[in-house]
């Protein structure tokens, strides 16, 4: 898969299958690099914008958790931090740009294996004169606030006098919107510039400090220069700066990046002089390691930290495969906030403007499995952010009547509660702007968290996490769903009207299939808490009840949950999506099934239209074949398939993945492998314009759910793990490690057999079901596929 600017088969030796090569550079199609060559360590992402700027770029610099709202009538979101990329160069009085001149040789390359972004090229000015110009950049994971650049400059032709615009510019906005107030602008020691910013509505402190280093044939100087503060911006203005002809110039920027909303002051009063102080000391430390200093400990920390723990190998026809289960293990890494549970995921990571930095059901289905079978601390650490935005998921419940947990659709900062934009894209139409009805009627969201903690729970056995925030969390949960029921005289039942599924086309529908199930197995697993607790946690259950008020909650339990609406299988075996899909017109879909882009289907009709067309933009009964895939046979979900798969367009990034798992489930290996090859084809596809607005977070978290659960076989089911790997065609073999209540395993599969090795020794044993065979894995273990 390749498109004319992007090769994904440049890297040799050892950098096979790591690199991804931009090879043209089209400034009428930025956003795709931007975004999947961004950087990020989960503290902060920055998107890959030139040094250099151009009219239709995107410079974007988040930092997890800082979200500002920028006016009354507009949603909190994650601010665009002043920009330490900038650079600009003049060469002999020649502004460098690629859109000026000739560029006789272009390469940028984002090197996962050591998470670095480099940039090399040759350029004849447009007075003639040629040059090599290299750029280095990286974003620390060993240190979380350091921002690393290099760059090199060779004249080819003659004698160079250069000039250069570097520092910090606090002017970029997201979209237009400013999230800051002027702050302070200083220059110490007559070599490190400092820009303090804060956001407006969040008061939050930003402080950036950024030192430079000049060095050429080996040795370092002081070029001539002299500070420049305008406003939002300081910079210094290098001038004069001679290189002979042949000889390279080396620029070193190094930056850092401090906050007041960093953990380091959670637990001590905040002091915003000493966040300047600590970080100009620390700029102070890391200037004085250079780049190359800096680099070797970031190397390192991806190593040991990610390449290192969670090894996956495919061997494969298609190198692309590889390519990809690295890239996605890349990016889940740079996106995730490991460092502060205070903290979530957003839809679009933090590649980009989409979706303003929330996060949705995304992570607790397509993320946080990942984290639970390979970093179970830092799953942990997610579902801890939701417990801590509990009060908002009571301040929404309460607002709509409702009692318990009622988690918001879209979520920020923990004290933010809903924070879903009410209004959206123009009504092809009608001409006015769409209502998102999400935030409002989206309820899905709060039993997905709770299968979550359950999930988290069954697979590391972390039961002092139970104790301090899991079986809250279920009980909680419960407590709202009770709530939401609503009696049906006529049939003798309850329903769940008035919602959206996770077939977001739907809107508006009664009994959602999916919704009504999530529901009911929230309920139901509640009871058992509550049992558990009543008999085993005394005490546990007597805070939870005084707090929760859970006797009286339930009896409530208990009188509706057996008598809840769930849709059955019709006499062909369909399941109805919700009480009036199965009854909606059907319409040729090849157009849209067949487009490129998604989303093609609006042009033609709006929403109230597609409201009313057997068609589905995601899966939606299929996400509930997955997560609860004790309660259908094969039969009903092969009919299942058959019916809703040619009606659903697959314009969500989240649909993919759970088709590929349940075409592997159902023994279609190729179906499987076609459909994992679309879902790397998101991001990384020849589509130049599917990733201008980020990353499709959850899509990469979906993509190893498609190794590991599909192809790879592993499930956790009623507690106990199951491995049945079903290697596609193209794939001779897959190696992965995984954990299980905390010991790590060595899953080695071909097609034939699969070989288990447990690495460490937390259990003497673990029982398991390989191949529908009941086995004891003690050290290694060997089974054939019959």
């Amino acid at each position: 898969m390749t498109h004319q600017n992007l090769q994904y088969n440049t890297g040799t030796g050892s950098l096979e299958n790591w690199l991804i090569t931009e090879t043209v550079f089209d400034p009428d199609l930025l956003g795709k690099c931007e975004a999947i060559f961004s950087l990020g360590n989960g503290y902060m992402g920055q998107r890959a914008a030139t040094e250099e700027r151009y009219a239709f770029e995107t410079r974007n610099l988040f930092v997890s958790g800082t979200f500002n709202k920028f006016a009354d009538n507009e949603v909190t979101e994650l601010p665009n931090a002043p920009d330490v990329l900038w650079l600009d160069l003049k060469l002999d009085g020649q502004r460098f740009s690629l859109e000026r001149g000739k560029i006789l040789h272009y390469e940028r390359t984002l090197n996962i294996k050591e998470a670095t972004l480099t940039r090399r090229l040759t350029w004849e000015a447009p007075n003639g004169q040629k040059f090599d110009l290299a750029f280095y950049r990286f974003i620390s994971l060993d240190d979380l606030h350091v921002i690393g650049q290099r760059i090199e400059v060779t004249p080819l032709d003659s004698d160079l006098t250069l000039s250069i615009l570097s520092g910090i510019d606090g002017q970029v906005t997201n979209s237009g919107a400013q999230h800051f107030l002027e702050g302070e602008k200083r220059f110490f020691d007559n070599q490190y510039m400092r820009m303090v910013q804060t956001t407006h509505e969040s008061n939050i402190d930003f402080v950036f400090h950024t030192a430079h280093t000049f060095s050429c044939a080996g040795k370092t100087f002081e070029p001539n220069r002299h500070i420049c503060m305008d406003r939002r911006r300081i910079f210094l203005d290098y001038e004069g700066i001679n290189i002979k002809k042949g000889n390279t110039l080396v620029i070193e920027k190094i930056s850092n990046l401090f906050t007041s909303r960093d953990r380091h002051w959670i637990d001590k009063p905040y002091d915003v002089e000493q966040l300047k102080s600590n970080g100009l000391a620390h700029v102070k430390e890391i200037h004085s390691l250079g780049f190359k200093g800096l680099l070797e400990n970031h190397k390192k920390a991806w190593q040991e930290k990610v390449w290192k723990k969670v090894p996956i190998t495919i061997t494969s026809t298609n190198p692309m495969d590889q390519l990809s289960i690295r890239f996605a293990q890349f990016h889940l890494t740079g996106m995730t906030p490991a460092h502060d549970n205070r903290m979530n995921i957003g839809a679009k990571g933090l590649s980009g403007e989409g979706y303003k930095g929330h996060c949705f059901w995304d992570t607790e289905i397509f993320i946080l499995p990942y984290y639970m079978y390979t970093n179970p601390k830092v799953a942990r650490s997610l579902l801890e952010y939701r417990y801590l935005s509990l009060p908002g998921a009571h301040k929404k419940a309460k607002e709509n009547g409702y009692q318990g947990a009622m988690f918001p659709w879209e979520s920020a900062w923990l004290a933010d509660g809903e924070v879903t934009p009410v209004w959206g894209a123009a009504d092809v139409v009608t001409g006015k702007a769409s209502k998102i009805w999400s935030g409002f009627i989206q309820y899905h969201i709060t039993a997905d968290i709770a299968y979550a903690t359950w999930q988290y729970y069954q697979i590391t056995g972390d039961e002092d996490f139970m104790l301090q925030y899991g079986y809250e969390l279920i009980l909680d949960t419960a407590r709202f769903w009770v709530s939401r029921l609503e009696w049906n005289q006529e049939k003798e039942e309850y329903h769940i009207n008035d919602v959206i599924g996770p077939d977001e086309y739907k809107e508006h529908v009664n009994n959602n299939a999916f919704t009504n199930y999530a529901s009911h197995w929230n309920i139901k697993k509640a009871m058992e808490v509550y049992d558990f607790l009543k008999e085993h946690q005394k005490e546990l259950f007597e805070k939870l009840n005084l707090k929760l008020g859970l006797e009286d909650t339930y009896r409530a339990w208990m009188d509706k949950v057996d008598k809840i609406y769930l849709p059955q299988p019709r006499e062909d075996l369909v399941i109805p999506q919700d009480d009036t899909y199965l009854t909606l017109k059907t319409i040729d879909l090849t157009k849209y099934k067949q487009q490129e882009t998604v989303g093609g289907i609006h042009r033609d009709y709006n929403t109230e239209q597609i409201s009313q067309i057997q068609v589905s933009k995601q899966a939606d009964i299929m996400v509930l074949f997955y997560l609860l895939e004790d309660l259908f046979d094969q039969d009903v979900k092969r009919a299942n398939w058959e019916y809703y798969e040619p009606k659903t367009l697959h314009a969500s990034s989240l649909s993919l993945s759970t088709h590929c798992v349940l075409a592997s489930d159902m023994g279609d290996k190729e179906l499987a492998y076609q459909l994992f090859l679309r879902i790397h084809g998101i991001d990384m596809g020849p589509n130049m314009k599917t990733s201008d607005h980020g990353l499709h977070a959850a899509s990469l978290g979906g993509l190893w759910q498609s190794v590991v659960n599909g192809f790879g076989g592993v499930r956790m089911h009623n507690g106990k793990l199951r491995i049945s790997p079903q290697l596609p065609g193209a794939w001779s073999r897959l190696t992965f490690e995984i954990s299980w209540y905390g010991d790590i395993l060595e899953v080695d599969a071909t097609d034939e057999e699969v070989i288990l090795t447990k690495k460490t020794n937390v259990n003497d044993s673990i029982k398991l079901e390989v191949y529908g065979e009941e086995v004891e894995l003690v050290e290694q273990l060997k089974v054939i596929k019959t």
